[in-house]
């Protein structure tokens, strides 16, 4: 159609096919091409995803590593510990005897001084330093744990259980009891 002016009036279906055009370009796409750009976006965001999943998987594989290595140092480091506890235990039990006589040798008064002295002096020192100590003397609460009863008397003197004579000390390393000490009881009269 045309007016007097010369206008021509445009077609309705070429008037929307227009916008839509309009639309397309303004978007950035037109026609198929704007398809295939969606399609793609879309394959991306999908292979995106799988490659944040992989990432978070090998995150969780490596956090179980790192958990499973630390969990093996504190195991090494403990074995070693017990093994360092066992072997100075073993070199104690073997020298018990010694221990034993260098006890006595005090308790009878020929260790006052001199060169034995000395020599008793530093190896108990040296064994201290190792985590060694002596326990069990006279008036000591009895402890089951620590003190082998050889015999036990009934007392007045005494309100508990109570070590009176100590026949052998007693030996640790740390808190590990390598022999108890042997000793005579006094129990309480009731």
């Amino acid at each position: 159609m045309s007016d007097t002016n010369g206008f021509t009036e445009p077609d309705d279906n070429a008037a929307e096919d227009a916008l839509a055009e309009a639309e397309r370009i303004v978007n950035g796409v037109s026609g198929s091409a704007g398809d295939d750009l969606r399609i793609d976006e879309d394959r991306a965001d999908d292979a995106l995803t799988a490659v944040e999943l992989k990432a978070s998987e090998h995150l969780a594989d490596l956090q179980r590593l790192q958990a499973e290595y630390v969990n093996y140092r504190k195991r090494v480091d403990r074995d070693r510990l017990a093994m360092s506890e066992n072997a100075t235990s073993k070199v104690i039990e073997s020298l018990l005897p010694v221990l034993d006589d260098v006890a006595a040798a005090r308790a009878h008064g020929d260790l006052v001084e001199g060169p034995f002295a000395s020599i008793a002096e530093k190896l108990e020192e040296t064994l201290g330093k190792l985590g060694w100590s002596s326990f069990g003397a006279v008036g000591d609460r009895f402890d089951p744990t620590l003190h082998e009863a050889l015999m036990s008397q009934p007392s007045t003197d005494v309100a508990e259980p109570t070590v009176v004579h100590v026949a052998q000390p007693g030996h640790r390393v740390g808190d590990r009891v390598v022999r108890a000490a042997r000793v005579v009881v006094a129990q309480p009269e009731n």
